[in-house]
């Protein structure tokens, strides 16, 4: 069993990977993913998303205790399935700003470098003002086809507090309030498994593999030949590309032995490369809301209904193909802020607890989430699993931020055209109002946004784990290709730089 390439992987970049590579008769691709298929209803229905929590669908995680947040362990999801996290997640097209990929100094990654990549992926359905948006790539960017009442109402109080209405989010500047577009096709999930592998499917020189966990990359001589899951090798003839995320691929590249030597050494695993900042550099978003109960009953709360259900099956619209975070603004809470460092999402309905609590009654969330944090943690093993440690708020500076844009969010509800809406605390939320209450609140109730970056650090320099081509340093036939490779966050959603980062590594390993 060998292959010109073997991918790790069937989330967003592994499945770019595979149809990019693969559309090259003459080289054979492997694509070797640990979950199952994505045929779960769920999966189809935008708003369906948390019921794939904690399922298997689902990889589950749980972080390390997290001293600033109260010694809390944060519940990380991440999907287990084809499509990985694009099958699981908000559907939320945020690229960020031209700044977010500038500030990574690296050639061949500025915001020109990878401007044409985002546009080869995006099919743009709607409007597309100043021709943002690709036209012709395979992964549909579409309007919202039944916004909330509420969420328009939002938009409005954003423009009343003075910020820009932007007529496209996917610009040079994201700083102001928009709609959110959204990965779906005629009001369904369109995920990456969706764009990229089922059209290319039943061609003969590609052979996806699922159920099959991969435990080590193997290694001859210091290259990587190929890749062991179960009591079977998958051989390499040409590269291995990790694409397993920012858990998965520090994870695999510790277990086979590339890392710091010293840990390897205390886990019993053989060193293959002694490779430090593997598993460093972690970096998350971090969200915390502001939850009221609704002054009418125009929620999402009472969506899970069967007249709902049929409407969507149907018609493919009403709220069962809500992205639940149907409206953002990106905001600067000081004027030295280069860009924006708070993003603020509405939806239309009580967020509690991952969206894991059912309902009790009518009501709406701002969450405010931090951009560009300054706290790092990282990805260590531990007896052959991942240990997540996001190192949460351990910079000050991260909850002063948190907390000012609760403020804002704050000063949305309160305005004139969330006043028919925005009622009282929806609990848990308990209405803290002093910048010592704020503060206390993030530390309780904070949680992830889902979009950890970082472990496997892309750089020029000799410390980063890969170089600008997304070749592991210190061995040979080696790449990662997914959110690991980031240096820094992006002022956005994570999906969208993972896709770019699949098609330009594809160009990179093709050439």
């Amino acid at each position: 069993m060998e292959y010109d390439y073997v991918i790790v992987g069937a989330g967003s970049a592994g499945c770019v990977l595979a149809n990019r590579l693969s559309a090259d008769p003459a080289v054979s691709v492997a694509l070797v993913e640990a979950g199952g298929p994505d045929d779960k209803l769920e999966i189809r229905i935008p708003a369906g998303f948390p019921k794939l929590f904690k399922t298997a669908y689902d990889w589950d995680y749980t972080t390390a205790k997290q001293p600033e947040m109260l010694g809390r362990e944060l519940y990380w999801p991440r999907g287990r399935m084809l499509g990985g996290s694009s099958s699981l997640n908000a559907q939320m097209w945020v690229r960020g700003c031209a700044l977010d990929y500038d500030q990574w100094g690296l050639p061949g990654w500025t915001y020109e470098d990878v401007l044409p990549y985002f546009r080869k992926a995006e099919r743009r359905v709607g409007s597309n003002h100043g021709g943002v948006y690709g036209e012709a790539g395979p992964l549909y960017i579409s309007e919202q086809r039944s916004p909330n009442v509420m969420t328009g109402a939002f938009l409005r109080a954003c423009e009343e507090l003075g910020m820009r209405r932007l007529d496209e989010l996917n610009g040079r500047s994201n700083e102001g309030c928009c709609q959110t577009p959204v990965t779906q096709n005629r009001g369904r999930r369109w995920s990456a498994a969706d764009a990229y592998l089922k059209p290319v499917a039943k061609r003969p020189n590609l052979k996806v593999i699922t159920g099959a966990e991969v435990e080590r990359v193997l290694f001859e001589g210091g290259r990587a030949v190929g890749v062991r899951h179960g009591g079977t090798t998958l051989g390499a003839r040409r590269e291995v590309i990790l694409a397993a995320g920012a858990i998965g691929s520090p994870l695999l590249l510790l277990k086979s032995g590339v890392g710091p030597a010293e840990d390897l050494a205390a886990e019993g695993v053989e060193v293959v490369h002694d490779l430090p900042e593997v598993g460093r550099n972690l970096q998350d978003h971090l969200a915390s809301g502001v939850m009221l109960t609704t002054r009418q009953p125009v929620s999402i709360a009472t969506a899970d209904s069967l007249p709902n259900l049929l409407r969507f099956v149907v018609l493919r619209s009403g709220p069962f193909t809500t992205n639940v975070g149907e409206a953002v603004a990106f905001i600067r809470t000081t004027p030295d802020e280069p860009a924006p460092d708070i993003e603020l999402i509405f939806a239309p309905g009580p967020f509690v607890n991952h969206g894991l609590d059912k309902p009790t009654g009518h009501g709406l969330t701002v969450a405010a989430v931090l951009l560009q944090p300054e706290s790092r943690g990282r990805v260590t093993l531990s007896d052959g699993k991942a240990v997540v440690d996001p190192g949460y708020l351990t910079a000050p500076a991260d909850v002063e931020r948190l907390v000012a844009g609760l403020k804002t969010a704050k000063k949305i509800l309160a305005t004139d055209a969330m006043r028919p809406y925005a009622g009282g605390p929806y609990p848990p939320y308990t209405n803290p109002r002093t910048d010592e209450e704020l503060a206390q609140w993030v530390r309780e109730k904070g949680e992830t946004l889902y979009h950890p970056v970082g472990t496997c650090r892309m750089g020029a320099d000799a410390a980063s784990v890969v170089d600008p081509e997304l070749r592991v340093r210190g061995v040979d036939r080696l790449r990662v290709a997914d959110a690991s490779i980031m240096p820094t966050l992006n002022r956005g959603h994570t999906h969208a730089p993972v896709i770019m980062i699949g098609e330009k590594a594809a160009d990179l390993i093709g050439t």
